[in-house]
């Protein structure tokens, strides 16, 4: 599902319009986007929790010469699936929303 199809299912699920429902997409993500820049976790219940790590500098190994590359220091966002997506997921979860 691409981000078209998720606003897509919304805007049907809610009975609203695409318009607002793209709206409503993109706030989500910036709002999630902006708590993890400012180093907050996002907890969704049942859903998952969004957070950030920080991974430190290494030394890797470029593919086409073998010689040793420095890979600098970087924060990466994570995502922990709560346990009812993880249910949903593996085909154990309870009843669906109609």
């Amino acid at each position: 599902m691409n981000k078209a199809e998720l606003i897509n299912a919304v805007a049907k699920e809610a009975e609203i319009s695409k318009s607002k429902a793209a709206v409503a997409l993109d706030t989500v993500i910036a709002s999630i986007s902006a708590a993890l820049k400012s180093k907050e976790k996002v907890t969704l219940v049942g859903f998952g929790t969004f957070s950030t790590a920080t991974r430190s500098a290494r030394t890797g190994r470029n593919p086409r010469d073998g010689k040793a590359i420095k890979i600098a220091a970087k924060t990466v966002a994570k995502f922990k699936p709560g346990k009812k997506l993880a249910d949903d997921v593996n085909g154990k979860g309870g009843k669906k929303r109609k």
